[in-house]
């Protein structure tokens, strides 16, 4: 059943691209009422900091897509976005969520939403960001558990002084349309409110597809006399489509002739979630150089999906399939409340920055297979390639039957120091404490397991600026994983009492502002993963032996290179091994979806005051589909193009083509035989409007 269209979007179909202040190369095909994002450069965040940083001054690699560079592109979501930023994949996740590799680790709960923990397993949708930030490198100083490899930040529109009113609607060449509004309105001198509300009817190339999703996110702001500022928002958000797990392997490689074909089940491969989220943050300056800074975020998931996929390859055309259903509730309740205070002493200057984060989550999940038969048969053999006709099956307890409970309790203390010796040397030293406490319950044999674990994370940066708008830095950083895992179903007696995996992450770079709005960097690491899994001497026993390293070079380009022309792009040189054996592979494998080089680079020139065109490039060479290293997924070279036209003031229309040059590609996998197919040339005619 599919979720009705908002009445809120029975409003003008307008868009907003956003608010933020507007720059000279953008200025001349659309007009915002408002600010507006200066193109695609940014020069500071607060993310990887928790305090207002200079990204010349942040000893870290962050890439930031700003509103302009996603609706130039008509980027989505994070699997479209992740095609151009180098050092980055998007995983497959079976078809039903987000999920990426960043520096060679996997992860589908590293995604955060203004800061704030967003960890179920969903697609996220970009129709109410201001900009998207992906943190490379261990990240737990700042967020506490994973991020390991790095996170993804999205970072959400907030109500502004003035009266604006956009929107936008598309359609494409499957079929597929898109509508969204974005609304604010200035409700008196000190209190605004602010809509973002879209809804997506969507295809694609595949023979079967289908996808519903929609969202409202209200917001209200308001400016104190102290100059603080506090904003309250809800969000709405549901995502229904078909679970899409690729296609299987043959002789080593994906299989061919069979790019649109589905592979599951039409009527039973499904794919649901409801989110409803609360949100209060805090601004507040107490006294000159001291702030209080507070956010809480209440969220209550929903989540079912239910699939048949190919579980084997093929073999004189014939192939396995298997299915299950699985199904996670989950309620978040999360804090963050900071105080930072600006002094000097001396000849050095300080950022002392102190926080608390509590965090209590609570999950729900169950699993049950597909069987083929009236006894435990949970794989049938068999099904013919040519001639794909799905097998009848009965979700059912037996055999692989999963049902828990968790709760999750989490209190995380740091303290950070940003000194300034001048205006050439900056030194980080943070220092975090987390205390993670997870009671679980197996509530099929109503045994239950109990883990805290207690974990010390440092962070260490160093900043050299030879001249004001180049920098050098060196850092090091920590994280943890708890064995639990992602989403924490991951345990039972073997691994209840096992110490965290833990992310160490050497890192030196450099950084340039070329020019104002012109930005480039260059990081090269050295990330060790540790005290992963490994079979222990005894039989049936598990030992925190195994270990992976990933290395690496990445290089990035970012903003306008003449007042007409912007460009974000990079390339990226990674090498992701297992060094010891570990209970998935032996040492020497290559991890999963790590190419060994991608390189991208996005344009957009506007040829007068009414035109303009956009044209983008992206390589990602061969890489494995999972840590068997069997199966190879080829490089690919693909060519986007896009052109732009300002109808009248405030009005503009694109036209987007994607896979200009038809190329036929395999981006990514989830397993050995669940492999995704890129899709052929298509186009998306958008029209955007402000007032």
């Amino acid at each position: 059943m599919r979720p009705y269209l908002p009445a809120l979007l029975l409003a003008p179909l307008t868009i907003a691209p956003a608010a933020h202040a507007e720059s000279a190369a953008d200025s001349v095909l659309i007009t915002v009422t408002g600010a507006r994002d200066k193109g695609y450069a940014v020069n500071s965040s607060s993310t990887a900091t928790r305090t207002k940083t200079p990204l010349l001054d942040t000893p870290q690699t962050i890439d930031t897509l700003t509103r302009q560079r996603l609706d130039d592109q008509a980027l989505l979501s994070i699997t479209d976005a992740l095609r151009y930023v180098p050092g980055a994949v998007a995983a497959q996740g079976e078809g039903n969520r987000d999920q990426i590799v960043l520096r060679g680790t996997n992860t589908t709960a590293d995604f955060f939403v203004d800061g704030q923990r967003d960890d179920v397993q969903y697609f996220r949708d970009f129709y109410n960001l201001e900009r998207l930030e992906i943190l490379k490198g261990p990240n737990a100083m700042s967020f506490g558990r994973g991020g390991g490899g790095g996170l993804i930040n999205r970072v959400t529109k907030t109500p502004f002084e003035n009266a604006f009113t956009g929107g936008d609607i598309s359609i494409d060449t499957f079929g597929a349309w898109r509508a969204a509004t974005d609304i604010n309105l200035p409700l008196t001198s000190t209190i605004s409110a602010r809509v973002n509300a879209f809804y997506e009817d969507g295809a694609n190339h595949r023979d079967v597809y289908d996808l519903t999703r929609w969202g409202t996110n209200p917001t209200l702001g308001l400016i104190l006399k102290s100059g603080g500022k506090i904003t309250l928002g809800y969000e709405h958000f549901e995502d229904h489509r078909i679970t899409d797990r690729g296609i299987p392997s043959q002789n080593g490689r994906p299989v061919t002739g069979f790019r649109d074909t589905f592979f599951g089940d039409p009527e039973n491969n499904n794919a649901g979630l409801n989110l409803d989220a609360l949100t209060l943050a805090i601004d507040l300056p107490l006294a000159p150089g001291l702030t209080l800074r507070h956010r809480s975020r209440y969220a209550d998931y929903d989540k079912f999906y239910t699939n048949l996929y190919p579980s084997s390859a093929v073999i004189s055309g014939r192939f396995n399939v298997e299915a299950y259903i699985d199904t996670t509730a989950r309620e978040n309740l999360l804090s963050q409340t900071d105080i930072s205070y600006e002094t000097s002493a001396g000849a050095l200057d300080h950022v002392l920055l102190a926080g608390l984060d509590i965090g209590r989550q609570t999950t729900e999940n169950s699993r049950l297979n597909g069987f083929f038969d009236a006894a435990t048969t949970v794989r049938t053999a068999s099904v013919a390639l040519d001639n794909f006709t799905v097998p009848a099956f009965t979700l059912r307890p037996g055999p692989g039957q999963r049902g828990n409970t968790g709760t999750l309790n989490v209190i995380g203390v740091f303290v950070q120091d940003q000194i300034s010796f001048g205006p050439h040397v900056e030194l980080l030293l943070g220092l975090r404490y987390d205390r993670f406490s997870l009671d679980y319950t197996n509530t099929l044999t109503n045994t239950g397991f109990q883990r805290t674990d207690t974990v010390w994370s440092p962070r260490l940066g160093l900043v050299i600026k030879p001249l004001e708008a180049a920098s050098i830095y060196a850092s090091f950083s920590r994280s943890f994983l708890p064995q639990s895992g992602d989403q924490f179903v991951n345990i039972n007696l073997s691994n209840a009492a096992l110490a965290p995996e833990r992310f160490q992450n050497y890192e030196v770079g450099a950084k340039w502002d070329i020019k104002p709005g012109l930005t480039a960097a260059l990081a090269l690491y050295r990330l060790d993963r540790t005290n992963t899994r490994a079979t222990g001497p005894v039989a049936g026993t598990i030992v925190l032996t195994g270990s992976e390293r990933s290395e690496g070079l990445e290089l990035s380009l970012q903003g306008a290179i003449t007042p007409a022309w912007q460009v974000q792009g990079g390339f990226s040189v990674q090498s992701a091994k297992i060094r010891t054996t570990t209970t998935s592979a032996p040492a020497g494998r290559r991890v999963a979806l790590v190419p060994e080089f991608q390189a991208s680079l996005w344009n957009r020139y506007n040829i007068s005051e009414n035109f303009g065109l956009g044209l983008g490039i992206t390589h990602q060479g061969s890489s494995f589909a999972s840590i068997s290293n069997t199966i190879l997924l080829p490089a690919y070279t693909r060519v986007d193009t896009a052109l732009y036209l300002k109808l009248a003031p405030g009005l503009l229309a694109q036209l987007n083509i994607e896979n200009i040059l038809n190329t036929g590609y395999f981006p990514t996998a989830h397993t050995d035989n669940n492999i995704t197919t890129g899709g052929p040339r298509a186009a998306r005619l958008t029209v955007r409007a402000s007032f």
